[in-house]
Parts: structure tokens; C-alpha cells; sequence
């Protein structure tokens, strides 16, 4: 409007101007226009006529003087313009609905109190009649979705009933002549098992888990024994003369109770062994047992209770119808998996089960030494066996010597007791350096944490010797590394726990730390899922005795929580008073995570030392500050919190800052001197009129 204002104001003194210089021009014009025609009637006089001609002819209008050609034109070109407005806001003014250059504010309503309070109500009962109406369209999607889900379950149910049942009949009329091996339909055996069967879920279960039951384990250590009976003693009882008349009745004593455990095994616990189908842990005992029974283990060991044995009613008793039962050597296997991953320190089975084969080699040469003389001729040569004494252990000293290469045998004389020898030294070779190998592996990877702790150590100490430490700090480095391993067998527990999922690595946490976490005041009432987060951030760190974890002025950038020893609150001149102590379990330093670093307000308070052996778990202040992003409601609850306990733990200080700044109130600044009394007080040191100088 203020411009509008001055552009008319400018338009008025232009008009003013021309108007002006016009009326001068007008009358200058009208005296030369006189002077003009007379000269003209003088000239008509003379002349023949057209007299009329200049009479009747109007004054042509005086062109205005042009002062400035640009200024001109740009004063037009604004007149312009505002006649071009003016008529635009004359027609809106004469019609409202007319469109126009330039965005109309709308028009804000006014209403009264009542007509407001109406609306109010009107929008609030619109925004509930939308709210349902959404709330009931997705109620109404949820129940076709639910419903289509269903439909598609049946769908699929039924489709694969449909299958099974085509899958039955094609069986059922595929002729017999295809099948070879006759399968065989357990119904029968399964109605007379069943009152055994619900026995033993009062103990067993319904179902068991292969992997974490130990009842399973300690079943399968039964088994194992039964396997290494027949493994072990079937081929001794083939090769020496073992079979006696007093000795028969004994064997087929053990050999029933034996075949007891094998069928017991398959009966009872094979059937309730628990599977994995698609993700899905299988507990059904129908399932397990369908799932057992069509596996190739149950074709294997249904082959290893076949009972030859009757055939010796035949043929005589011999171990060599128990050959069969060797094939039940997947639960030797699966026995030595579960008894590693149940173990605290695995390897001594290791190396126990690698000793058991070396020895086994060993008993199998023996048995085959015994063989070859017996089929040579007992006492017929130096080289084979004389017959005396005990015959297994004579030939198992045998078998040692020559597998190891020990030497110092008698020489072998004949082609067969040469080539014997040969292959012997040839095996011998060959299964000792590969248990030796074995052996090896297995003692390595059970001291391999030692090796690392050693490397690590060597490493350190090789280290400050190279830049000259001093003895002291030396041997608290090595304090540190012995103790560090002694206390948790590692350097680093940050390094086990990040090869755990993060599921692993919150239960652990959970376990060890939440109960101390859930006590701290400063985290009551914050989101346990934040407690949980914070535990994922803790870190382990090991102090020695007197080491300080803290000390006064220092700016606090962690929180700690003490896991195992003890530390002290000092103070003093020498930090010789110790205001209390601090045992496992305890927690200090939080306050100091919510300060603020303005006027020192995150710097710590007090000495903290080690009483002696300390493992703290320690929470760094950016690491709780990335967790409270994902947490607004929680930071409330800290921050708030935080103040009331600096308020709380904080009286002392505040007070002494109160009582010193009363007393600095008793001792007012003294007025400054005036110029005049400095100069004439100092008159040596200079003139007047340079002590006047401001």
C-alpha cells in the first residue's frame, strides 16, 4: 500500500509538471499563433482567396516536453500498470467469484461459543464414526483373511489325504513279484507292546529329545557296552580256545543278556526319539515312531538282532553267528557325539576313545597272530607261538611289538611267516602314525586357549622389554595375564560371546547380570528391553589390588558393576581413609552417565581403588546413549531420575557452595582509587600530567 501510495504521489508531480510546462507552452504558442496569421491575412491580401482555410482550422495540440526519454517511458509504463489494477480490483469488487492474479486468504470462519462447542462435538463424533468404520473394515479383512487361510488348509489337508490315499492304493495294487524285501506290518507287535509302552512313559515320557536328555545319554552308555562286547570279544572267542564246556553256559549267558539291551533299545527308545520336519520339532509318539521305522537305522539294526544263533543247533555253538550284531556301530558313534557336546572338557574322551582304538588294532593282530600259528603249528618255530603261558597276552605282547616297531622279534623263517611279518610292519606303520597324528590333533586343540594365552603373554612381554618398561609395571602385566586366565580361562570373553546368536548372548546375559541391573535406583521403571540392551553392552575388565577404577576430577564416562572381589571409596592425603566398601553385586559411577560436561558437572567425586582381585563389568556412556535413542519414554524416566538423585546424594556439596558464597557476601570489593590520589601517590615514578593521561 505504501508503495502504491508514493507511485501515485510520483504519477501526480509527473502530471503537475507536463501541465505546467503545457500552459507556458500554450501561451507562448497562441502569441506566435497570432503573429502567424497576421503575417497570413497580409498575405491573403495579396493573394486570390482560400481566406477560409486558415480561419476554420483548429490549433493543433503542442506536443509535450520530453526531459528524460527513460523516465518517461518508465512512468507510463507504471501509470500503466495501476489503471490495469485498479480495474482488476474493480471487478472483484463488483463480482466476488471473479478469478484474480494474485492467492485469496480464506475466509476463517467465526462462530460462537455454542455453535463452537457444536462443531467440536459434530468433528469428535465424525472422527469415532471413522475410527469404527476403519476399525470394522479391518476386522472385516482379518476374518477373510483368517477365513481364506483356512480354506487354504483344508484345501491343502485334504489334497494331501487324497495323495496318501492314492499313495496306498497304488502300493496296495502293485504286484508283489516287484517288491524284495517283504515289507512287514508292526500292528500286531505294536497291541502287544502297548501296556509296556504306557509303563514306561511314567518314566520316559511320551517322547525324548536325542540332544539334551540325559536319560537317552546314559541309555546309549548301556548300549555302547553291549556293542564293545561283541566287537571285542566275538573275534576272541573265533581265534582262542575260549569255547569250553565249562565256558559255553557263561557265554550264552551274556550273549542273551546282550541281545536284551539291543532289542530294548529298538522297542522302547528308538521309537520315542523326537525328529525335526521342516523347522518343526516332531513330539508325536505315532510320528517318531513312523519316522523311526521308515529310517535306514532301523532297517540296520533289525539286521544286527537277526538270530543266527539258533543255527548252532545245527552246526554247533560259534561266535561267528554274532557277526551281524557289529552293525550297530552308529550308536558307538552317536554315543561319543552326545558324551562330547554334554562334557566340560571334551578332549579327555578324545583322547581316551583314540587310546581305545590303538588298542583295538592291537587286539585284532593278536587275535589273527594267534590264528597264523595256530594254522603253522604251535611251537613249530622261533616265530610263532610256543604255546605256553597265557595265550592272549603272549600274543598281545606280539601284536605291540611288531605294530610299533619296537623290534628285537625273532627272525621269521619260512614265506608265510615272512610275508606275515611284512604286512604286520606295513599296518603297523601305517595305524600308528595315524593315531599318532590323532593323538596329536587332539591334545592341540585341547590346549590350544594355553597355546594362545602363552603367545599372547610372550608377545607382551617381548614387547615392554623391546622399550624398556620398568620391572614393576612388568610384573603387573604378568600378574594381570595369570589371573585374567585363571579367574575365566580366557583374555577376552567379548570374543566367545560374539560367535553366540544374539539369542544366546541375551540369555547368558540375562542370567548373570539382570537381577543386579533390576536393583540399580537410577533404572527402576525403564523398559526391561532396555535393561536387556544395556546388558548386551557391558564389558569385562579385571583390576589388580590397589589399582585405582576411579579417581576424583576425572571425567566420568562409564558406569560399573562389580562381579567379583571388591573395591573402596578412599580419600585423604595419602587415600589412607576408606569410607566404605563395595562387594560383588554393588554398583557405582551411574550418576555420572546423565551429567552434564557443563560447569564440571560429569567429573567424578571420589577415589575408587581396588580392595584386591576385581572383575567389573563396565557400561560406557556412548553405549547407553545409542540404547536411549530407541527408548524417548525411558530417557524421561533417567533423566528425571538423575536429578533427584544428585539432589539426593548431593546435599553436602550444595550446602558448602551456599555457606561459601554467604561468606564471600561479609567481604565486599574495595572501591577503586581514584586517578588523581594514584598520580600523586606514584609522583616518583612519572609527571602529573602523564598519570592524568586516560
Amino acid at each position: 500500500m505504501y508503495n502504491m501510495w508514493n507511485c501515485s504521489q510520483y504519477i501526480s508531480i509527473y502530471f503537475s509538471y507536463n501541465s505546467t510546462y503545457y500552459t507556458y507552452n500554450k501561451k507562448e504558442g497562441n502569441i506566435l499563433q497570432n503573429n502567424k496569421l497576421k503575417n497570413d491575412n497580409d498575405d491573403d491580401d495579396n493573394d486570390d482567396g482560400d481566406d477560409d482555410f486558415y480561419d476554420d482550422r483548429e490549433p493543433e495540440k503542442p506536443k509535450p516536453i520530453v526531459i528524460n526519454r527513460y523516465s518517461d517511458d518508465l512512468l507510463r509504463e507504471v501509470a500503466h500498470r495501476v489503471r490495469e489494477r485498479t480495474k482488476i480490483y474493480k471487478e472483484k469488487v463488483l463480482d466476488p467469484f471473479a478469478s484474480s492474479p494474485e492467492h485469496s486468504p480464506p475466509v476463517t470462519p467465526v462462530y460462537r461459543v455454542c455453535d463452537w462447542i457444536k462443531k467440536q462435538e459434530a468433528d469428535r463424533i465424525a472422527k469415532e464414526e471413522a475410527e469404527r468404520k476403519k476399525k470394522e473394515e479391518e476386522a472385516r479383512k482379518a476374518a477373510e483373511k483368517k477365513e481364506k487361510e483356512e480354506k487354504e488348509k483344508e484345501r491343502k489337508e485334504k489334497e494331501k489325504k487324497e495323495q496318501e490315499e492314492k499313495k496306498r492304493e497304488e502300493e496296495a495294487n502293485k504286484p508283489a513279484e516287484t517288491s524284495i524285501i517283504p515289507k512287514i506290518s508292526f500292528a500286531w507287535l505294536d497291541k502287544l507292546l502297548e501296556p509296556i509302552e504306557d509303563k514306561m512313559d511314567k518314566y520316559l515320557g511320551n517322547t525324548m529329545d536325542p540332544f539334551t536328555d540325559k536319560r537317552y545319554i546314559q541309555w546309549l552308555a548301556v548300549v555302547t557296552v553291549a556293542y564293545n562286547y561283541n566287537v571285542w570279544l566275538v573275534p576272541a572267542r573265533m581265534c582262542f580256545p575260549y569255547h569250553t564246556p565249562e565256558l559255553i553256559p557263561f557265554w550264552i549267558l551274556f550273549d542273551i543278556l546282550f541281545d536284551l539291551i539291543y532289542i530294548i533299545d529298538i522297542i522302547i527308545f528308538r521309537q520315542r526319539l523326537q525328529f525335526i520336519r521342516g523347522g518343526d520339532v516332531i513330539k508325536d509318539r505315532k510320528q517318531t515312531k513312523s519316522n523311526y521305522r521308515g529310517s535306514a537305522h532301523f532297517k540296520v539294526d533289525m539286521m544286527s538282532i537277526i538270530p543266527f544263533d539258533v543255527l548252532s543247533l545245527r552246526f554247533g555253538f560259534s561266535p561267528v553267528f554274532r557277526i551281524n550284531r557289529f552293525a550297530r556301530v552308529n550308536c558307538f558313534n552317536e554315543f561319543s557325539d552326545r558324551l562330547e557336546s554334554v562334557m566340560t572338557k571334551a578332549y579327555i574322551w578324545r583322547v581316551a576313545r583314540t587310546i581305545g582304538y590303538l588298542l583295538f588294532v592291537l587286539h585284532l593282530n593278536a587275535c589273527i597272530y594267534y590264528v597264523a600259528s595256530y594254522y603253522l603249528g604251535l611251537a613249530t618255530s622261533k616265530w610263532v607261538y610256543d604255546g605256553k603261558g597265557n595265550a592272549y597276552l603272549r600274543c598281545y605282547y606280539f601284536a605291540t611289538r611288531t605294530l610299533i616297531n619296537i623290534g628285537g622279534l625273532p627272525e621269521p623263517t619260512t614265506v608265510s611267516e615272512i610275508t606275515f611279518q611284512m604286512v604286520n610292519f606295513f599296518v603297523g606303520v601305517f595305524v600308528f602314525s595315524s593315531l599318532i597324528g590323532q593323538m596329536r590333533d587332539v591334545i592341540g586343540a585341547a590346549t590350544a586357549g594355553q597355546t594362545y594365552f602363552r603367545a599372547s603373554m610372550d608377545g607382551c612381554v617381548s614387547y615392554m622389554h623391546a622399550n624398556h618398561i620398568p620391572r614393576l609395571v612388568q610384573q603387573r602385566v604378568r600378574t594381570w595375564y595369570n589371573y585374567t586366565w585363571d579367574a575365566q580361562g580366557m583374555l577376552d570373553e567379548g570374543e566367545l560371546l560374539d560367535k553366540m546368536p544374539t539369542v544366546m548372548r541375551t540369555a547368558i546375559a540375562v542370567d548373570i547380570n539382570l537381577a543386579t541391573f533390576q536393583k540399580i535406583d537410577l533404572f527402576k521403571g525403564c523398559d526391561n528391553q532396555m535393561l536387556v540392551d544395556m546388558l548386551l553392552r557391558l564389558k569385562s575388565i579385571v583390576y589388580l589390588p590397589g589399582d585405582f577404577v576411579v579417581k576424583k576430577g576425572d571425567i566420568g564416562k562409564e558406569m560399573y558393576i562389580i562381579k567379583s572381589g571388591a573395591v573402596q571409596v578412599v580419600g585423604g592425603p595419602d587415600n589412607s581413609i576408606v569410607f566404605v566398601t563395595l562387594k560383588a553385586g554393588c554398583v557405582f559411577g551411574e550418576i555420572s552417565l546423565l551429567q552434564s560436561s557443563a560447569n564440571g558437572g560429569n567429573r567424578r567425586t571420589a577415589n575408587v581403588k581396588a580392595h584386591g582381585f576385581a572383575n567389573l563389568f563396565v557400561l560406557e556412556k556412548k553405549d547407553l546413549f545409542d540404547i536411549l535413542v530407541h527408548y524417548p519414554e525411558s530417557q524421561k524416566v533417567l533423566a528425571r531420575k538423575g536429578k533427584k538423585l544428585m539432589r539426593a546424594k548431593g546435599p553436602a556439596a550444595a550446602k558448602a557452595e551456599e555457606d561459601k558464597k554467604a561468606a564471600m557476601t561479609l567481604f565486599l570489593r574495595r572501591p577503586e582509587t581514584p586517578k588523581l590520589l594514584r598520580a600523586f601517590g606514584g609522583w616518583a615514578k612519572g609527571s602529573m600530567l602523564e598519570k592524568l593521561k586516560v
